[in-house]
Formats: C-alpha cells, structure tokens, sequence
C-alpha cells in the first residue's frame, strides 16, 4: 500500500492534479498495483484529507508537551523514525498538533512496521496539504539528500 501513496503524491498530488476516486483506481490499477493496496491508500487519502478540514486541534500548552507514546506505536514506528519526529519538533518544523496527525497517519497504515523512509514521506504528505512548501521542502531535501541532512 505505501508504494501506492507514495505514487499518489508524486503523480497527482504534488502536481496538483488529484482525479477523482474511479478515475484514479483506474490509473492506479493500470499502473499494476494491486486493487487491494489501491483501496487502502485511497482511503487514507481520503482519510487525510478528511483531517486537513477539519478544524485544527489547538493543544492548551504553550511549549511542547511530552508525548507518551503508546506500546503499539512504539511497536510500530521505528525507533529512527521517532528520532526524525523528535528532530523537525526541536527544529521548529512541526509543532506538537502536526507530530501527533503524523504519529495517526503512520498507524493508520496496514503495514506492521514504518521505517525511515516510510516517516519522511508521510512528513512530506502532511506538510504539502497543509499548504507549508516551504517545511516540505526542508523535508524532501532530508530524504532526497544522499548525504542526509547537515545541521549547523
């Protein structure tokens, strides 16, 4: 399912360019993924997009909060993949409303495990339709980046 996600974004919704959904499974599905992947992954578009309308959380504390994570998230995420989270907090990229919408969309995932790679994207994803290209940017340069990315 996520290489399907992944396609999404690169085909339709970075390019702002999202069909709708029967014209989509048909191009997906002409593509070669799976009808159950295709499924899947527009649903938790749809589920996304759904959250992005909704009015956004607005958390009582004025500095981040610590986040306990729960044992199947934990199970879940890649200890890496928390780390990244950790990183964009402390680098003022996300705040904790965004870490916690990051934290729902990987779990909402059927994968058993997200790594590294599977965070950025969802980093990248959230960050793009919240209208924060910018952010994005300094997330696409963290995955794209051979190197990784340089702190000063």
């Amino acid at each position: 399912m996520f290489e399907v996600l992944v396609f999404i974004f690169e085909n339709y919704v970075a390019q702002h360019a999202l069909p709708d959904n029967e014209i989509m499974t048909q191009e997906l599905a002409a593509a070669g993924f799976e009808e159950t992947a295709i499924v899947g992954a527009v649903d938790w578009f749809h589920e996304t997009k759904t959250m992005f309308t909704e009015t956004p959380a607005v958390y009582s504390h004025k500095q981040t909060g610590m986040r306990v994570l729960t044992d199947a998230e934990l199970k879940k995420i890649s200890t890496e993949s928390l780390s990244f989270i950790l990183f964009l907090q402390q680098a003022n990229v996300i705040n904790d409303v965004v870490r916690d919408f990051m934290i729902d969309r990987a779990m909402a995932l059927k994968q058993e495990q997200i790594n590294i790679e599977e965070m950025r994207w969802i980093t990248m994803i959230t960050l793009w339709n919240k209208g924060r290209q910018k952010d994005y940017l300094f997330v696409e340069d963290a995955l794209f980046n051979p190197r990784g990315l340089t702190l000063h």
